[in-house]
């Protein structure tokens, strides 16, 4: 497993990848320091996250072509599948993402495997919404949660939530 770390404008992240793709991008609470430290041989999963994730922060990517390997259930999957399927700048609720998944009663078990996307932000858990239009849940928190939805947000505002 090959290592990045990568400051993003919301906080640092970390990256992991073997050589089938990216296995995970998430959240740090803490700042990095000199004791972790990036893997010297990048593999080309991290190489391209590192650049696309920037493209992205800057206002040039949409969308991500990075090969990925997150692991978990079946469901969980099946789950994080559906999430790549939100556009840039919408947003969709856990309701209609059950009802997608084909069965409205998987509602909190579609909840429950979106809070455990292990790729943040290209596995795009933060477009999920409560029903009423209210910010819920996300792993990585609600400020960063606002913070990408806005920056996705085709209308510049000063506060969406």
């Amino acid at each position: 497993m090959k290592i990045a770390y990568f400051k993003s404008p919301i906080g640092w992240m970390e990256l992991k990848s073997d050589a089938s793709g990216l296995a995970s991008a998430l959240f740090l609470d803490d700042d990095i320091s000199s004791e972790k430290a990036t893997s010297e041989q990048l593999s080309e999963p991290l190489q391209k996250t590192l650049q696309q994730l920037t493209e992205y922060f800057d206002g040039a990517r949409q969308s991500f072509d990075i090969p990925l390997n997150p692991q978990g259930t079946d469901f969980q999957k099946k789950v994080w599948s559906q999430l790549q399927e939100i556009p840039f700048s919408k947003t969709t609720s856990y309701q209609k993402m059950a009802n997608a998944l084909g069965d409205p009663k998987v509602i909190r078990a579609a909840a429950s495997a979106n809070g455990k996307n292990p790729i943040s932000i290209i596995i795009p858990c933060h477009r999920v919404i409560g029903s009423d239009g209210s910010l819920t849940g996300y792993a990585g928190g609600l400020n960063r949660k606002k913070w990408l939805l806005q920056h996705e947000s085709p209308v510049k505002q000063g506060e969406l939530f």
